[in-house]
């Protein structure tokens, strides 16, 4: 192409070029001068700087850029210097697992995949960031499928006669079959200090009438409908039924004992863990005003059976029963939400259509939040006559929907704002009942709150009943919390990591060759991070702290098996430059990775940064990366200068600092283990520092788009020389 600049010559003279090319400018004659040589006039910084080529014009290894994934596929001009200037694309938030995992876990691919297209269309690849991560998860759905499983208790008012059980006589129960014995275990049950029935079968057991326990009789109404629930479990694998006297039509029920939507069958199954068995009946004989059952736990030979005391219920679905709702308005049939209130992230809040509430009767109450923030940017809130009991238990009932996948948090909260938070709410398209144990923490607890800013949803609710745990009936708690184990959380979390990685890496198959897998591993000091954070921020989840040391060997493994052999697999941490120890740890983390049969083909140093860098460092860096015969990438380089107005000083030593960095890699990285190197953001632009180094000029591009001092030691740095040396050219007067 051809330019045609303005350039000062003399103090008296303005002068412009004629003709020129890409690599050559000419200079011609000025009339009563002679000849004027490049050397006796060299052109100014400014000018040199337009006439470099594209900086991936000048290396032969991967030129990388980390960009926003919208102002890519939105602005143009942002998006022609990243096609014009770079091999490779880091996306620097949209593809990590926060903004992709939905609430139910879903993995939405729809804006990647948009992205993945229009960057094939420019001819760039796409490097995969990262998989496994401390930051930027979806820790809300993460930590909701570890959270305690809370089971409703019985429905209402226990009439079954327990006593018997509670003071160990079985008073009114009758041991018809002990088999290898019938007893109450202290300190059994499913909660601390709570009892048991412990009921252990035969070494010869083999029918269910074996080992079998009979309730007392329980007055009965033929017609009404009887929930029977209890918790059972099982030193191993078990199987039990319950039958019941003549006075049911059905003795033998098939039920759905596995759950919804298994096969019915007569048998439950128990194992080591927990597990609540609750079912109806509704055929008592007409005539007889009681019925008794009976537990048959003897179909499996030396099986040792516990049932909990104070969680077996029998509930007479029909009774009237009295309910203590302290929330004055839960189910909207006023048309009216007062006394409700709410207010954050222009949310909206009103009552449903008549026939829009649960069941398709009545009213609901509907809040609508446009935008995805946090749990508490938009809230919903009911305050209480009085101040909730502190330590007293409350059952908090409520029938949700949304019209999308979303999540939800309820708190208890007082006139400071500080709260009991309960969430791990995971909200469908479908009308679902939700039960929490509200517990106050202090005595002046006196709002109960919907938390629903995370999702862009609407949500209807309806039904919602607060009352104190006594007030519910029933024989204990009305819902039980179940802790899950260690060994539980390892395989539930090692399952959403199956899941997550599989899927990425597995749809992305045929379009991503490179992946950073693990993200941040390492502390300061060089150790292995432990998941043990005071205090956590919304987005942040430790796989470590769930999988072990092992979770990386894991999360390798995972992307090797879904992804293609030849993929480039990563591992990546910062402050390697800074904090040698910590290189070192990274280090000595891939021999350990790779010892347990994992494979990484490369390490990344993020390299964020300053003029006060120690540039002794960042050379012992790369010698010991270049040590470990890795790919070595620089995958996140950008160079602070403290202010978003540098001066033309700082920008020069900006410039020299871009290309110190990219000297040291190709002296001291042997070139068959140079990946490349990522520059991390296009410009100084605002919008790129949203969220990164705001009210900085950390770039490469001025926030007008325009090329730096930095774009030449970028590009001088890439080709091994000052590229402008060889600009030349004659100069005419106009």
């Amino acid at each position: 192409m051809k330019y045609k600049n303005i350039l000062p010559i003399l103090a008296a003279s303005m002068m412009l070029f004629t003709s020129c090319d890409d690599q050559i400018m000419e200079w011609g004659k000025v009339e009563g001068h002679g000849e004027v040589a490049s050397s006796e006039l060299p052109l100014a910084l400014a000018e040199k700087i337009t006439r470099y080529e594209p900086l991936k014009n000048y290396t032969d290894f991967k030129l990388g850029v980390g960009l926003g994934l919208d102002m890519y596929m939105n602005e143009d001009v942002f998006r022609n210097i990243a096609n014009e200037n770079f091999d490779e694309v880091t996306v620097v938030y949209l593809m990590k697992h926060g903004p992709m995992v939905s609430a139910n876990g879903t993995i939405n691919f729809t804006k990647v995949d948009a992205f993945v297209a229009k960057t094939k269309e420019a001819g760039l690849s796409v490097f995969g960031h990262p998989l496994i991560w401390h930051q930027n998860q979806n820790a809300s759905y993460l930590n909701s499928i570890i959270a305690p499983t809370i089971i409703p208790g019985s429905s209402g008012n226990n009439i079954l006669n327990v006593t018997g059980l509670k003071d160990g006589s079985f008073s009114s129960w009758a041991r018809n079959n002990p088999g290898a014995g019938i007893t109450i275990a202290d300190n059994a049950g499913l909660s601390t200090n709570t009892k048991a029935i412990k009921l252990v079968s035969s070494a010869s057991s083999a029918q269910p009438y074996s080992l079998q326990l009979t309730s007392p009789n329980i007055t009965a109404v033929s017609g009404h409908k009887y929930e029977i629930s209890f918790f059972i479990k099982s030193d191993q694998s078990g199987k039990g039924r319950v039958s019941f006297n003549s006075n049911v039509t059905n003795q033998y029920p098939y039920k759905d004992w596995y759950g919804t939507g298994a096969s019915a069958t007569d048998a439950f199954v128990t194992t080591s863990q927990w597990k609540q068995v609750k079912f109806t009946i509704n055929d008592v004989k007409s005539g007889f005003s009681t019925f008794n059952f009976n537990l048959d736990l003897g179909f499996l030979p030396n099986v040792t059976y516990y049932i909990d005391v104070n969680n077996f219920n029998v509930v007479d679905l029909d009774a009237t029963a009295a309910v203590v709702n302290l929330v004055s308005n839960g189910n909207f049939e006023g048309n009216t939400l007062s006394p409700w209130t709410g207010h954050g992230n222009s949310s909206t809040r009103a009552v449903s259509a008549n026939g829009a509430g649960r069941g398709g009767t009545g009213y609901a109450m509907e809040l609508m939040n446009p935008v995805a923030a946090n749990n508490y940017s938009a809230q919903q809130v009911y305050t209480f006559s009085s101040a909730l009991v502190k330590d007293k238990e409350y059952t908090c009932t409520f029938w949700v929907k949304s019209d999308v996948p979303a999540a939800l948090q309820v708190e208890l909260q007082s006139a400071d704002y500080s709260g009991d938070y309960y969430g791990g709410i995971n909200v469908t398209t479908s009308w679902t009942q939700v039960v929490k144990t509200l517990k106050p923490t202090t005595t002046d607890r006196t709002k109960f709150i919907f938390d629903f800013g995370a999702t862009a949803a609407t949500f209807s609710i309806d039904d919602i009943v607060i009352t104190p745990v006594e007030a519910a009936g029933g024989g204990g708690t009305p819902s039980v919390t179940i802790e899950k184990s260690d060994a539980e959380k390892a395989t539930i979390i090692g399952a959403a990591m199956t899941d997550w990685i599989s899927k990425m890496v597995g749809h992305y198959k045929n379009d991503i060759k490179a992946w950073d897998v693990v993200n941040e591993p390492m502390k300061e000091g060089g150790s292995l991070r432990d998941g043990i954070v005071n205090e956590l921020a919304s987005d942040e989840f430790y796989w470590v702290k769930y999988l072990g040391k092992d979770y990386a060997v894991t999360a390798f493994k995972l992307a090797r098996q879904y992804g293609n052999a030849t993929d480039k697999l990563f591992i990546n941490d910062y402050n390697l430059e800074s904090s040698l120890p910590k290189c070192d740890g990274l280090i000595d983390y891939v021999n350990y990775i790779e010892s347990k049969g994992a494979t990484i083909d490369g390490i990344g140093t993020q390299m964020h940064i300053s003029l006060s860098t120690d540039k002794a460092k960042i050379v012992e860096m790369f010698q010991k990366l270049a040590a470990t015969g890795k790919l070595i990438k620089v995958s996140e380089l950008d160079v602070r200068l403290g202010t978003k107005t540098p001066t033309a000083t700082q920008l020069s030593d900006q410039s020299a600092m871009y290309q110190y960095v990219i000297d040291m890699y190709k002296q001291y990285v042997p070139k068959a283990q140079q990946y490349g190197i990522t520059i991390w953001g296009i410009s100084d632009n605002e919008k790129e520092h949203e969220n990164w180094l705001p009210d900085e000029s950390p770039n490469v591009w001025d926030a007008s788009y325009k090329r730096k001092h930095a774009y030449k030691g970028v590009a001088d740095g890439l080709a091994g020389k000052d590229v402008s040396k060889d600009f030349t050219g004659d100069l005419i007067i106009e």
